[in-house]
């Protein structure tokens, strides 16, 4: 069988981040998406809300970098989660758990573009610091060594990465 969703869509709201009793991140937010068409010359516009979730480090860095409306592509599998509600009635709803995702918005566009330069920076001189998230759990562990030289590696300066600028109705999809 084969279960596989690419969606590109605007986040309908802020990410909700929590960790699981193992210390692994459990981010969720909704996105819409949209696609136009025309009945008998009346031009129409259908939008979908789909809730979605990434988890581990995916879960990290789409709270860092993503706020309500930021534009984003993700690929991940549908999934049908069924619950009782407080009433006692059984409930369900497809949603998306996202495997990969790339985000959209142009440097200029996402609002915070400049705050991974001074943790980058902060980070670069002082080695790897646990993330400060309001829930931390108390399992959570510190990298290891390996993963904290890694990330603070010097990365490449801002001149010498190119900025490629894609107009909207370039991209085929």
């Amino acid at each position: 069988m084969y279960n596989k969703v690419i969606l590109v869509g605007n986040l309908t709201r802020d990410i909700e981040l929590r960790y699981s009793q193992g210390g692994m991140g459990i981010a969720s937010t909704g996105l819409a998406t949209s696609r136009k068409f025309t009945v008998n010359g009346e031009k129409k516009e259908e939008v979908c809300f789909i809730d979605i979730t990434f988890f581990a480090r995916s879960a990290e860095i789409a709270n860092q970098y993503l706020r309500k409306g930021s534009k984003i592509l993700v690929e991940g599998r549908l999934n049908f989660d069924q619950w009782v509600d407080q009433n006692g009635q059984k409930r369900s709803k497809h949603s998306v758990v996202v495997e990969t995702m790339q985000m959209l918005d142009s440097k200029g566009d996402n609002q915070n573009a400049n705050d991974y330069k001074p943790q980058q920076a902060q980070n670069q001189q002082q080695g790897y610091q646990q993330p400060n998230y309001q829930q931390q759990p108390q399992s959570y562990q510190q990298p290891s060594t390996q993963q904290a030289y890694s990330q603070s590696r010097q990365m490449p300066s801002s001149n010498s990465i190119p900025e490629i600028d894609i107009d909207e109705d370039e991209i085929p999809f």
